[in-house]
């Protein structure tokens, strides 16, 4: 029964990132490395590029990251039912997940470690922790497969409402449901600490203080000291300079 368990969860992870092809049993022979997997995985905070092993590596890798794998990601149908993504783009997703999460999940420090080789003329360990939070949905201290793709799907192929609600859930990190000017001064600072020190033009101390106080003048609409979800997306939705940043997501992938 374990080994049929088991040969079971193989054959749907190896269906998840590509290498197995249901129909003949065999390694897909579709495994070239793509452009587009070259593109987006540099984006993605939990993968980074790699060599793209051969074909028959693919199967000896499966067999070795399987038997330690402790999160078994749910199947290619119900990702691809649940998110906006194709079943090759899940692959892509997956494969890259995998290669620097072979547990099937990711704990805040390594999240923090993967994310520092992005930004290696800063600290971005604060920022990394505000992101991690709003990946880890079920609270759990860990973030999965699936956890990191629903929050992918969001950010690039929701609508205008569903990224700017995701947003908002960064920003306030307390989910009281409001956004503070402490919230926004803890996120701010985060940014120009990950940013570095060597930006340019050079930052003053208090300037994530004033962005705040630009941002409260901007979206707090009835001078509460506090920013609704509503005023927040009314407030982006009437910003040009934002509406444009998020159309810059529409094609990564």
């Amino acid at each position: 029964m374990k080994a049929k368990n088991r040969d079971q969860s193989l054959s749907d992870s190896r269906e998840l990132d590509g290498s197995y092809d249901q129909l003949t049993g065999n390694p897909s022979a579709s495994q070239s490395k793509k452009t587009i997997k070259q593109r987006f995985l540099k984006l993605l905070p939990c993968c980074k590029p790699t060599t793209t092993p051969s074909v028959s590596q693919y199967s000896v890798e499966d067999d070795f990251e399987l038997s330690t794998v402790c999160h078994r990601p749910e199947s290619m149908d119900k990702l691809q039912e649940q998110t906006k993504f194709t079943k090759k783009e899940l692959q892509v997703l997956y494969r890259g997940f995998k290669n620097e999460c072979p547990s099937g999940v990711v704990n805040e420090e390594n999240f923090k470690t993967i994310y520092s080789q992005f930004f290696p003329q800063g600290d971005s360990s604060m920022y990394a922790h505000f992101l991690f939070e709003a990946f880890d949905t079920n609270k759990n201290g860990s973030v999965s497969f699936e956890d990191f793709v629903f929050g992918l799907s969001i950010i690039l192929r929701g609508t205008i409402n569903d990224r700017l609600n995701w947003a908002f859930n960064l920003y306030d990190l307390n989910k009281d449901g409001c956004i503070t000017k402490e919230e926004m001064l803890d996120i701010m600072k985060s940014i120009y600490d990950m940013m570095g020190k060597y930006t340019y033009p050079t930052m003053q101390d208090d300037t994530p203080r004033e962005h705040v106080e630009t941002f409260f003048q901007k979206m707090d609409r009835n001078k509460d000291g506090v920013v609704t979800i509503e005023e927040f997306i009314e407030s982006c939705k009437k910003d040009e300079n934002i509406m444009q940043s998020m159309q810059l997501f529409d094609n990564v992938i």
